[in-house]
């Protein structure tokens, strides 16, 4: 009883020693939190009165920008507080790992202050679990809120053409649960940075090049398709084209032949009507296609990057347990 007691007291200690020097940090994002909150409500309630004025009435949903009938000037909401955030929650696994992770473990390593607390009869395990707890949970809900800010405020001017559509960037990398992930992924890679450098410095140097090297990999492979291929959508000879509307288009169009060859787009450069026929005709074409990806692939996106990022933050975590031993 008396030894359960005591771990009791030392797991109690090593939470209250986490808060004293994690407090600064979980006190600015809760800062930054309620400052996106409040300018959140302010502007989406704007947002709601432009659209509820009427001026938006005649606008259809798809690519093509809405414009005044009168002048033939663009209508656009004010979108972009809402882009600021959505480079925020994109921004924000760079953040935590370089100004979290790295000095989480690594700041007492070079100060070597973790010493006295391990004579203390506190474990490896303790030292780090007690830590790294904290500031998983407090990532998991900065991050989480503020994805859910974003979803909140961005719903009335989702994939419309004076709004934002799911696929720009902002929207797509900067909401959902793959905020989450990514933000867990900053923080254990520089976790684990800051227990394998010798510098805190070094660690938070590492890390910027780290996940920023991987923000930008996802974003590569989000514009290459090479995680989601898009789907094909094709129109019988000369027959218009279905509508693109909330598709991602992936640039690619053509022509298709009886035996289904698939050739450039430009071998009969006519949108429509009886040259577009003559051509093709002429070629031997029998269809038209586009490659796009449908607004459902959304979550599609969302979920295989939450994958990934989730994967390689379960992974970076128990390869930092696992060095504990050598490195501290």
């Amino acid at each position: 009883m008396k030894g359960s007691l005591r771990n009791g007291s030392l797991w109690n200690g090593c939470l209250w020693l986490a808060w004293r020097q994690q407090r600064v940090l979980v006190s600015v994002g809760a800062a930054v939190l309620v400052a996106v909150a409040a300018i959140a409500a302010y502007s989406r309630s704007g947002m709601l009165d432009d659209l509820g004025s009427g001026l938006f009435d005649h606008c259809d949903a798809g690519p093509i920008h809405c414009t005044r009938p009168d002048t033939g000037v663009p209508l656009l909401l004010d979108i972009e507080p809402l882009q600021y955030l959505g480079a925020l929650n994109i921004a924000l696994p760079v953040i935590i790992g370089v100004f979290w992770g790295a000095p989480l473990l690594g700041r007492d390593r070079e100060l070597g202050t973790h010493r006295m607390v391990l004579t203390q009869g506190v474990s490896r395990g303790q030292w780090f679990a007690s830590r790294f707890a904290l500031a998983a949970a407090t990532t998991v809900a900065l991050s989480g809120l503020l994805a859910g800010v974003f979803a909140w405020w961005w719903r009335p001017a989702a994939d419309r053409s004076y709004g934002l559509f799911w696929y720009e960037t902002t929207a797509l990398s900067g909401s959902g649960p793959r905020a989450v992930a990514a933000a867990l992924f900053g923080l254990a890679a520089g976790t684990l940075l800051g227990l394998l450098a010798r510098r805190v410095l070094e660690a938070m140097a590492l890390t910027l090049l780290v996940t920023g090297a991987m923000m930008l990999v996802l974003e590569w492979t989000h514009r290459m398709r090479l995680l989601v291929p898009p789907h094909s959508y094709i129109s019988a000879g000369g027959v218009p084209k279905a509508p693109m509307g909330e598709k991602w288009s992936a640039g690619h169009y053509g022509l298709i032949t009886a035996s289904g060859r698939r050739d450039d787009v430009m071998n009969c450069p006519f949108p429509s009507g009886a040259q577009l026929n003559e051509c093709m005709d002429r070629h031997g074409y029998v269809a038209r296609f586009y490659e796009a990806n449908p607004a459902g692939d959304y979550w599609t996106f969302q979920w295989i990057d939450t994958a990934v990022l989730g994967g390689l933050a379960l992974l970076l975590t128990a390869l930092t347990v696992l060095l504990l031993r050598r490195r501290v």
